[in-house]
């Protein structure tokens, strides 16, 4: 698709977010498009999560608004919200399961308390256990998180995320702690719920391979593996904050090529 007929699925119009006298988003703005992936770098602090939860409605700007799916989110009412939030699918740091429920449980949750999904009841089961299997979890239905390995539980959060089937998916730090096996398993994951969804994808991460991947490869699904893509480049920006100024956003060769060197060091180059 032409990128001047694709959708814009979320906005930022110089969006400033403040907690008391302290500014964590200052006058961010950007297009994400339909079926596009980004990609956020920036050291601790500098508003990265932010930037996800008030895309998701949690956090209300100060200044400027935010537009998901053409509605201007920031004056919408909390339960309009919930319409809008049924359109987002989002993975919290540290996978944020209910450790009181079962995976079947944690996972059908989105079905069950979001009324705009309006899921039948007879159709609950089936979306869980159809999502569980996207994620090769089909097995720990009836197990709690706590007896799951963190890699698992990442990929049992990536499935309540993917459940609703929302057409925009947020990812907070989804490789944080794993060893890098595990990363590129849910990293692999997160390529192949864009591919055969054509979800939009905002990936916060500290990991520059996480990046690679996503605007290197796609997912085959004749052998379920991800191969070199070099059209998945024009479909991944790049975007770097810092203090809560959005200092960079391009493609993967213009984020490479920076000469800033706090932009700089969120990149690795070959022989690194």
């Amino acid at each position: 698709m032409d990128e001047a007929a694709k959708k814009v699925v979320l906005s930022f119009e110089h969006v400033t977010v403040s907690f008391d006298s302290n500014v964590v988003l200052r006058d961010v703005s950007f297009q994400a498009l339909e079926g596009e992936s980004r990609i956020i770098f920036g050291s601790a602090g500098s508003g990265k999560t932010v930037l996800l939860k008030t895309a998701l409605g949690l956090v209300r700007p100060e200044k400027g608004s935010v537009h998901a799916f053409g509605q201007d989110i920031t004056k919408l009412s909390e339960q309009e919200l919930f319409d809008i939030r049924s359109k987002i699918g989002m993975l919290f740091q540290e996978s944020a399961l209910f450790d009181s429920l079962t995976i079947e449980e944690n996972v059908a949750y989105p079905l069950l308390n979001q009324k705009a999904i309006r899921c039948p009841a007879d159709r609950v089961r089936p979306r869980v256990e159809h999502a569980l299997k996207f994620v090769e979890l089909e097995e720990t239905l009836e197990k709690y998180p706590s007896e799951l390995s963190g890699g698992m539980r990442r990929r049992a959060a990536i499935a309540r995320a993917v459940v609703t089937e929302p057409p925009l998916l947020l990812y907070d730090s989804p490789t944080a702690g794993l060893d890098p096996i595990t990363a590129y398993t849910i990293v692999a994951l997160i390529v192949k719920e864009r591919d055969l969804s054509n979800t939009t994808t905002l990936v916060v991460t500290h990991r520059y391979q996480d990046g690679n991947l996503v605007a290197n490869f796609r997912y085959n699904s004749e052998d379920g593996r991800l191969i070199p893509w070099p059209d998945a480049a024009a479909r991944t920006k790049f975007m770097v904050l810092r203090e809560g100024s959005l200092v960079f956003e391009g493609n993967q060769d213009e984020l490479e090529a920076s000469r800033d060197p706090y932009i700089a060091s969120f990149v690795k180059r070959q022989g690194d």
